[in-house]
């Protein structure tokens, strides 16, 4: 064997899941705080992260940005920007923010605004909300928060969903977190429905563009490959999803990760194909990151796999636009 065969790294096929990556929710919140930082100077504060990503939010922090996890947090008397990040808040904190007198600049994705949109007119039309979501997060908490306590009842499970019993089931409305699996939703919602037949239904999927399209390019890809890596947080509701995705379409190796550093070596082994992903709050340059560390080591091919495009945009919030004055 000669020096340069005993060399050579093996190949390794790798399906590029397509979309991938940053939702217009999150270029908006992040742009959002970025363009605050240019209007105003730092400090800008923020409710906390952004968005769930431990390498955008450093990010941010070096270049002014200063993140809190409640308001008292922030020093009486600020004139500095107040930005509410992409999950959304409960109604007090911006009532909160209104006493204390700050600028407070709302960084909610438009999706998530919607949902807390039904919650409420639901809510005004006598109805009990169902609201299917992960307690604890705070996008559940932000929704749970537009309404008064014990208004929406949270379910998490099937099991949660066959045991439920609300207090009128003649008289009920269901909305959900926007970052859920779609299947698991599926099931919750077809035993919710065949319990309480006459429950009213989002007008419009609330599971949003982004986490159905990420799904389902993993989904796709999941059966075709040894292993598949997701990057992006714990934390992060769609990105877990997406792991847990890959698993239930039968890939018998999926993890996820935030950068190349966590990446156990020896669990990949002699793997022929790898699938990637991104949460929709994890940066591209995150996944060339994990492409270059595979790189170090096998000789790579590399393909896209599309299932869907996306050419959503949401604007800046108002305050941040250059028609803002007008």
């Amino acid at each position: 064997m000669t020096p340069e065969t005993s060399a050579r790294k093996p190949e390794l096929r790798v399906l590029l899941c397509a979309p991938r990556g940053f939702c217009a929710g999150v270029v908006r919140a992040i742009d959002a705080v970025e363009r605050a930082l240019e209007m105003y100077g730092p400090p800008v504060y923020v409710r906390h992260e952004i968005v769930h990503n431990k390498y955008v939010v450093e990010g941010l922090k070096a270049k002014g940005a200063v993140f809190v996890e409640e308001l008292h947090e922030i020093p009486a008397g600020t004139t500095s920007p107040v930005i509410f990040s992409a999950h959304g808040v409960a109604r007090a904190v911006p009532e909160d923010a209104a006493r204390r007198n700050f600028f407070a600049i709302d960084a909610t994705c438009p999706l998530v605004t919607k949902v807390h949109r039904e919650a409420t007119v639901h809510h005004k039309r006598g109805r009990e909300v169902v609201l299917i979501g992960h307690a604890g997060h705070p996008e559940v908490i932000g929704t749970m928060g537009q309404l008064p306590e014990g208004a929406v009842s949270l379910v998490e499970t099937a099991e949660q969903a066959r045991l439920f019993q609300p207090r009128d089931p003649g008289n009920l409305a269901f909305t959900t977190q926007t970052t859920l699996s779609i299947d698991d939703t599926a099931e919750i919602v077809a035993i919710l429905r065949e319990r309480f037949p006459s429950m009213v239904a989002p007008h419009k999927e609330d599971i949003c563009y982004a986490t159905t399209n990420r799904q389902e390019a993993v989904k796709r890809v999941a059966p075709e490959v040894d292993a598949m890596i997701v990057v992006g947080a714990p934390n992060s509701s769609n990105s877990q999803r997406l792991r847990e995705a890959a698993e239930r379409e039968g890939c018998r190796h999926a993890v996820l990760v935030q950068r190349a550093s966590e990446i156990d070596w020896n669990a990949f082994g002699a793997i022929a194909s790898l699938g990637v992903s991104a949460g929709a709050s994890a940066p591209e340059i995150l996944v060339e990151e994990i492409l270059d560390a595979f790189a170090a080591r096998y000789t790579l091919k590399v393909e896209t796999v599309h299932t869907a495009h996306e050419d959503v945009f949401f604007p800046l919030p108002r305050q941040l636009r250059s028609d803002a004055a007008e």
